[in-house]
């Protein structure tokens, strides 16, 4: 059970693996009032950024979970790297699958709302992890414009436009689920910009020093193909954030 060796090529040393940075991660933690002792869940957990970073500036407590062996080493690194290695643990797992052995005071999936087929899964799979009155955070990408047709919505990675809805139609997505929405941070073009480009970056340097490897042909056509792709359609069509939410 793992990802792809693919992902963890094209993400390289990066440590946020989404379209936000580490400015707007850390004004999150800000905004929703983490105090010391919060203990979060979080499915999808990537390297850990967002738990040992808050861990270290607001001590905070929690769990991650994660599919990727690789991320579930770089997260438990970064824990020791801040000193939260005693605050915070990383699981290798599936997050879509795992049942939390306590209920936290947060809960989130940050970017990756496949887990549960959608965002309403999603957030059944979070709210059993949580404690009653306790706060979930989603991240999850909508439409800035509307795609105008399937060479649009393929480039952002969706499999038909209505997979995304626009910012409206997500928060009221949200409502309809019965959550109230109460804080959120948006990725930008310049932070999207940050992660997309990173991506290249990292992709380049591999193919230099591995122009044999049997990813070789795949993932320079990647290379090839990405920056226009994302200049074109992504970084003018699609927008992402992470969304605070509290069940009425």
């Amino acid at each position: 059970m793992d990802l792809p060796r693919s992902f963890s090529i094209r993400e390289g040393d990066l440590r946020i693996l989404n379209p936000i940075d580490d400015v707007k991660l850390a004004t999150l933690g800000r905004v929703i009032g983490l105090r010391p002792g919060t203990s979060i869940l979080d499915l999808c957990s990537g390297k850990g950024e967002l738990l040992c970073t808050w861990a270290r500036d607001h001590g905070i407590t929690g769990t991650g979970v994660d599919i990727s062996t690789v991320n579930t080493a770089a997260a438990r690194a970064r824990a020791a790297e801040l000193g939260v290695a005693d605050q915070v643990r990383f699981e290798h797992g599936d997050a879509a699958a795992y049942v939390p052995e306590q209920v936290f005071d947060l809960a989130a999936c940050v970017g990756a709302t496949w887990i549960g087929g959608g965002v309403p899964g999603t957030l059944d799979l979070l709210e059993r992890g949580l404690r009653p009155g306790g706060m979930v955070l989603v991240g999850e990408p909508y439409w800035r414009l509307d795609p105008p047709d399937e060479k649009t919505w393929s480039a952002c990675h969706a499999r038909s436009r209505d997979e995304f809805r626009d910012l409206p139609g997500l928060v009221g997505l949200f409502g309809e689920c019965g959550w109230d929405l109460v804080e959120m941070v948006l990725a930008d073009q310049d932070s999207w910009d940050r992660y997309a480009a990173a991506h290249w970056l990292n992709l380049r340097r591999w193919l230099d020093a591995n122009p044999d490897d049997e990813l070789a042909g795949e993932l320079r056509q990647e290379l090839t193909d990405d920056p226009l792709r994302y200049v074109r359609y992504r970084r003018e069509y699609l927008g992402w954030g992470v969304f605070a939410l509290l069940r009425r």
